[in-house]
């Protein structure tokens, strides 16, 4: 492989692996890794689960591939599910988090058009990610990543996250304007950041006075990564627009938004679409997930270990100078530290220990909703040893 056969996106590690079994990765080497990154809260079951592995084999031996000009079995088996699971009532299949976002602004703009409003604005939050499409990274926050990039900022007022004041402020001021706010319920390349307590039933009671529409960025934290099939449970807010990816193909690319209610049925033929999204493989392999999650009891698994893990380095990190707070929600955990990460995901590899540095300062844990204790345990472990031998 030359330095030029790939655009510089990205600053890999000089690490290749060959093979992968639930939390666990090889390189061709042979040495064994401990997945505390789960593909960026991908592989939500593991690595080569055997219901998926199976749901893969026997799917691609049958059929891949028809497009949305047919009916598509699987598609309808995996929106009852997901519609069921949320609340929710219709369900648009793309490939990934970001399409799915693009789906919730599209809605909200139909929203707009069909209330005569001139000049929507949909409200977002500081620290947020909501992919890296134009309309998407606009919705999004981050100065390196919008370099360059400054199309559709008009569209969006921007707000501090978890500030109701400031919502409310946005009301006051631009009320008949605004059409909706997405958020996200946990900001994962944010840092790690969950919303204040009460804070997205206030949202919910704010949009409906306002006659918002609440569109929850569920792309990280949906489908068991906090412990709950989607976030938002935690407090009973349903939302009018939900976008899911990530878990849901435990590799496998899908993105789902849902919508409900008259939303629900804004979209007509011609109106979106996508030549990919939802077909037989990536539906059947997704249920698969689903049916994993569910008949091995992973939600309370990710509220027990991400609890253990969240307490645990709390209480072994307290009173340590160079870290300055370590939260989350489930398996969704951050260390945030007091300076610049440098080195520390090369100094995890070599000790056999994936994970990933968000925002330059805080470590970003996302482990497989299948994690044992002992797994937890040693991710514990390794990095208590390398952030000590760093600080040394």
């Amino acid at each position: 492989m030359t330095a030029v056969d790939l655009m510089n996106t990205y600053n890999p590690l000089p690490l290749s692996f060959v093979r992968g079994e639930g939390a666990s990765l090889w390189d061709a080497d042979g040495k064994h890794y401990l997945d505390a990154l789960g593909g960026v809260a991908v592989t939500s079951v593991g690595h080569c689960h055997p219901s998926v592995v199976e749901a893969i084999r026997d799917q691609a031996g049958k059929l891949l591939h028809t497009s949305n000009h047919f009916a598509i079995e699987w598609q309808h088996r995996l929106a009852a599910k997901l519609t069921t699971l949320s609340g929710l009532d219709a369900v648009f299949f793309n490939n990934s988090g970001a399409e799915a976002n693009e789906t919730a602004l599209k809605l909200a703009r139909l929203t707009a058009w069909y209330r005569g409003i001139e000049r929507p604005r949909i409200v977002v939050m500081e620290g947020a990610f909501h992919g890296r499409t134009l309309a998407t990274l606009a919705a999004s926050d981050g100065p390196g990543m919008r370099l360059g990039f400054s199309a559709y900022d008009e569209d969006f007022i921007r707000v501090p996250f978890g500030d109701l004041g400031a919502l409310q402020a946005v009301a006051k001021r631009h009320g008949a304007d605004v059409v909706a706010v997405l958020l996200e319920p946990v900001q994962g390349e944010g840092g790690v950041r969950p919303a204040p307590a009460g804070y997205l039933r206030a949202v919910r009671a704010l949009c409906d006075r306002q006659g918002w529409l609440m569109m929850l960025d569920e792309v990280q934290t949906g489908l068991g990564r906090t412990g709950h099939w989607f976030a938002f449970a935690e407090e009973g807010a349903v939302p009018d627009v939900l976008t899911l990816a990530k878990g849901l193909g435990n590799g496998i690319p899908i993105g789902a938004c849902l919508a409900r209610g008259r939303t629900a049925r804004l979209l007509t033929p011609g109106s979106h679409g996508s030549t990919f999204g939802g077909n037989p493989l990536a539906c059947r392999v997704a249920c698969a997930v689903l049916e994993v999650i569910e008949t091995q009891q992973l939600l309370a698994n990710a509220q027990r270990q991400g609890a253990w893990m969240l307490t645990t380095l709390q209480a072994r990190l307290a009173g340590y100078s160079g870290v300055r707070e370590v939260r989350g929600k489930g398996l969704m955990i951050g260390i945030e530290l007091t300076r610049a990460a440098g080195n520390l995901t090369r100094a995890a590899a070599e000790r056999g220990l994936l994970l990933n540095v968000t925002r330059g300062t805080v470590i970003r844990l996302l482990p497989a909703l299948t994690l044992s204790d002992a797994q937890a345990a040693r991710i514990v472990e390794h990095l208590l040893e390398i952030l000590q031998s760093l600080h040394a």
